[in-house]
């Protein structure tokens, strides 16, 4: 197989230019292209009048040998005049597993995984594929039940802390863009596997190929308990309602940790020697555990700020111009980074094209904003997290440990501040705090909206939001907004509304792992996704899922040879 990549064709291009590009590329007849399928579709909206299609192709030809013989001689694949020859030799990715442990290695204690977000999904579903028939738990429920206490927040501002947009089946990413791309090195092909089992439980094949993917809360719902069912069919047991409050842990004569199991919140003790802990970034009560366990854990950066909201006609029309709505190019997004003088960044993220700004707090008396899209991606307003970085540095005032160092649970108890507050400034009943951006670049309170509606539920409250993150935050985003104007023209402008807080960015702390994926003090702990601070989106945890099963597996069955021997 050849992959051809850099294939660039007009937006409206006639449903044969893609085969006849490839035909001119490789020069070769057309009844010689034996079979091709895009592994990559894009656009370049630099020249907004002139927007093209960029594709890669993996192709198939009887002529495969000679082209590259054609190449290894110094030949290239195209015409003196089309420039540089894009090209690769592309194995299919194997996104199945060739093993089954079970059939050689009978595993006396199955291993368990915590959490069901896309990391924990994924890390279930192949150890199932291997044979290991893992004990899955969730301290939420079951998807569709958990929807209906989502909602409860939403339209009732009745928040359960158990089941909401950040606990239950699914995880944080069921209740966001579904956004399918990540920029992680991926030299494995895991990422491929992740859109390949998606697309087997119902995500449009288009995922598959799309430069930026994304799936939808509706249609993740159906994906979940879809896959759901794979693991159960393969041997696999998710509980529901299970939170794990403590670890059993024992210590060698060497002194060395290992994990013997967990507790669960009715006392319940599940034996385990390999324990997949894919918590995600909001298990604030895990951590504390872990922390008082002695499990090694470490402060690391993250950000903080606001919603963002602007009509998506006005994100189309600065990214696309006049091919604005055309079918190909969808809802325009955009990603934006300011560095400012007082040596913080600033940037956009998670943003969701015709989506809504969502409720996400997961612990009563705080108010925590996220964003989410529908597949369709046609509300009527776009809206990204524009957020500030910060460092343990920042959030040392708030716990130190006996020898000086930053205490890892500081970062949380920064956030937890911040959205107290913002509880408060919005009334103390779940309704956010907003403002409009002239408002807040003129540093005056909002006493209304305007052409800019929210559309966060359960409401949000007009003020200011001058006090409603650190000063250094504030400062920033003010210094950054007319920045990104000049970027993408009426970003900056005075009905674009503000909605705070956003502080779940990514998780304030590590659960530092080794290079074989277990704790770096704790044997037979395996770390993995946002929650273990090492992810950040749906595809790179489930990404992480896939390589912490893989661990999981190299140690069971290195056990199970050293027994044999």
């Amino acid at each position: 197989m050849l992959r051809l990549t850099d294939i660039k064709l007009p937006l409206d291009h006639a449903e044969s230019a893609l085969a006849e590009a490839i035909v001119a590329r490789l020069r070769i007849n057309a009844d010689e292209l034996t079979h091709y399928t895009i592994a990559r579709r894009s656009y370049d909206a630099r020249k907004r009048g002139a927007i093209a299609l960029t594709y890669s192709v993996d192709v198939q030809t009887p002529r495969e040998a000679e082209i590259l013989g054609r190449l290894q001689h110094g030949a290239s694949t195209t015409d003196a005049d089309d420039g540089a020859a894009h090209w690769k030799i592309m194995p299919t990715p194997d996104t199945g597993y060739r093993f089954v442990a079970r059939a050689r290695h009978p595993v006396p204690l199955r291993p368990i995984v915590i959490g069901m977000g896309p990391c924990g999904l994924f890390a279930a579903l192949v150890l199932a594929q291997m044979g290991f028939r893992p004990i899955v738990l969730e301290r939420g429920k079951e998807v569709r039940e958990r929807t209906k206490d989502t909602w409860g927040l939403w339209r009732k501002k009745i928040l359960d802390p158990e089941s909401n947009v950040q606990f239950g089946e699914g995880g944080a990413g069921t209740f966001s863009d579904g956004k399918l791309y990540s920029q992680i090195s991926d030299r494995h092909h895991h990422g491929r596997k992740v859109l390949t089992e998606f697309v087997a439980a119902g995500a449009p094949e288009e995922i598959l190929y799309v430069s930026k993917p994304h799936i939808g809360t509706f249609r993740l719902v159906s994906m979940v308990e879809h896959m759901r069912a794979t693991i159960e069919s393969l041997g696999g047991e998710i509980r529901f309602s299970q939170r794990v409050d403590d670890l059993l842990v024992d210590t060698d004569a060497a002194g060395e940790r290992h994990v013997r199991g967990v507790m669960l919140a009715d006392g319940t003790q599940l034996r385990a020697d390999h324990v997949v802990l894919a918590p995600g970034h909001s298990a604030r009560d895990t951590f504390a555990m872990l922390h008082a366990r002695g499990v090694y854990l470490e402060a690391k950066p993250f950000s903080i700020g606001f919603r963002i909201e602007h009509p998506q006609s006005l994100i189309d029309q600065a990214r696309f111009g006049s091919q604005a709505g055309h079918p190909l190019l969808g809802a325009a997004d955009y990603k934006l980074v300011h560095h400012c003088r007082n040596g913080r960044s600033v940037y956009s993220f998670c943003m969701c094209p015709g989506g809504t700004v969502v409720a996400a707090a997961s612990e009563p008396g705080h108010v925590v904003t996220n964003g989410m899209s529908q597949y369709s991606r046609n509300e009527r307003n776009a809206n990204a997290a524009i957020v500030c970085g910060v460092t343990p540095h920042d959030y040392a005032p708030y716990g130190r440990l006996e020898n000086g160092d930053v205490d890892p649970l500081a970062g949380i108890e920064l956030q937890r501040h911040w959205e107290a507050l913002a509880f408060d400034l919005g009334g103390g009943d779940y309704t956010a705090p907003g403002q409009l951006v002239g408002d807040f670049l003129a540093n005056q309170a909002s006493t209304r909206f305007g052409a800019v509606q929210p559309s966060y539920t359960p409401g949000v409250r007009p003020g200011s939001l001058a006090t409603a993150l650190p000063r250094y935050a504030i400062d920033a985003i003010r210094e950054a907004l007319p920045a990104f104007d000049k970027q993408l023209h009426g970003f900056a402008m005075h009905d674009a509304l503000l909605t705070g807080v956003e502080t779940r960015t990514s998780s304030s702390l590590r659960i530092t792992r080794g290079e074989d994926g277990q704790s770096l003090n704790t044997r037979g702990l395996f770390p993995a996704g946002e929650g273990a601070g090492y992810a950040g989106g749906i595809l790179s945890a489930g990404v992480d899922g896939i390589r912490m099963a893989e661990a999981v597996a190299r140690s069971l069955v290195a056990a199970g040879l050293a027994g044999a021997a």
